[in-house]
């Protein structure tokens, strides 16, 4: 039964993947009179470059809560890695996100912490706590933002919500996601102890504080862009922000799609095409996706650079 599942595992991604792209597709040859109406001004350029510094900056506070992470499992800062390499690490990494698999910038993230001196197990529930408290910030803004319907329904998802990054709860799922990780990367020199007695020993509020600071600049990210495009309605802008946020929420968790590519484009437009001008919303999608990826990729430069810098002195 498991090798069945493993077999089918790669054909769910490209079956995933393509039913996105297809959906994409048809919206963009159902409105592409509508796109290539789209008038980009000079403020429009100047809107897109502070998204893109945005973003920028959101990934590199990104770095910043991974090193957070760490100190939560009683290891980083300056008990072993310091903030700048750290910050290094994770830039230079995140951008493997976009090879097919999508798991290769926390396999690189985990060699390289490694690497620096960091417990296997450690990194390995370093980089598996991360997208947890992502997934968790990112649902508890689109719980808040979003309406509905159902008032009691979203505070109970809330209260699950935060009870889920509980010690209590995530210790045994950080541990069985451990373990799994060790025995699939063929880490064999390597016991089941060093993810039993690594946890969390206490709430982690600042991290999952931080996260939220992340998904909330990348929102500010999408926004900017939506304004480039020439929409602007501030009483819309909750129900985008809660949009944006549980659109890049299926980006991380849905198999198959590197960096959240087509999932993610597919789920804002699915939300947001009954209040925003398709064309409008298509062009905002195709900017911001470049914006977030060049952005990613000049952090990741940058970190190159300065590690090659900091090397040669």
């Amino acid at each position: 039964m498991k090798s069945y599942i493993s077999r089918c595992k790669p054909w769910l991604r490209w079956l995933i993947l393509g039913i996105t792209l297809f959906f994409l597709a048809t919206a963009i040859k159902n409105h592409w009179r509508e796109v290539a109406a789209l008038q980009i001004t000079g403020k429009s350029w100047g809107y897109l470059a502070v998204a893109w510094v945005v973003t920028f900056l959101a990934h590199i506070w990104s770095a910043w809560v991974w090193l957070w992470i760490l100190t939560e499992l009683k290891y980083g800062g300056d008990k072993g890695i310091d903030f700048r390499r750290g910050i290094q690490i994770y830039l230079k990494t995140n951008i493997a996100k976009y090879i097919p698999g999508n798991i290769w910038h926390f396999y690189g993230r985990i060699v390289a912490t490694k690497n620096a001196g960091i417990a296997l197990g450690i990194a390995t529930l370093s980089v598996l706590l991360e997208p947890l408290l992502m997934a968790a910030a990112a649902l508890f803004i689109a719980l808040i933002t979003l309406e509905s319907a159902h008032l009691w329904l979203q505070i109970l998802c809330l209260i699950v919500v935060l009870a889920a990054v509980h010690p209590r709860l995530l210790n045994p799922v950080l541990g069985w996601l451990g373990r799994v990780k060790l025995r699939s990367e063929n880490f064999s020199d390597f016991k089941d102890k060093y993810t039993d007695t690594i946890q969390l020993q206490r709430y982690p509020i600042k991290p999952f504080l931080g996260e939220l600071v992340f998904v909330g600049l990348r929102g500010i990210g999408f926004i900017l862009t939506l304004l480039a495009m020439g929409y602007f309605n501030w009483l819309e802008v909750p129900r985008v922000f809660g949009a944006f946020s549980l659109a890049w929420l299926l980006g991380l968790v849905v198999p198959g799609a590197p960096g959240g590519l087509g999932v993610f484009e597919a789920t804002v437009l699915g939300l947001l095409e009954s209040s925003i001008a398709p064309g409008i919303l298509l062009g905002t999608i195709a900017f911001y996706r470049v914006v977030s990826i060049t952005a990613e990729t000049a952090a990741a430069a940058w970190a190159a650079g300065d590690e090659k810098a900091r090397n040669s002195r």
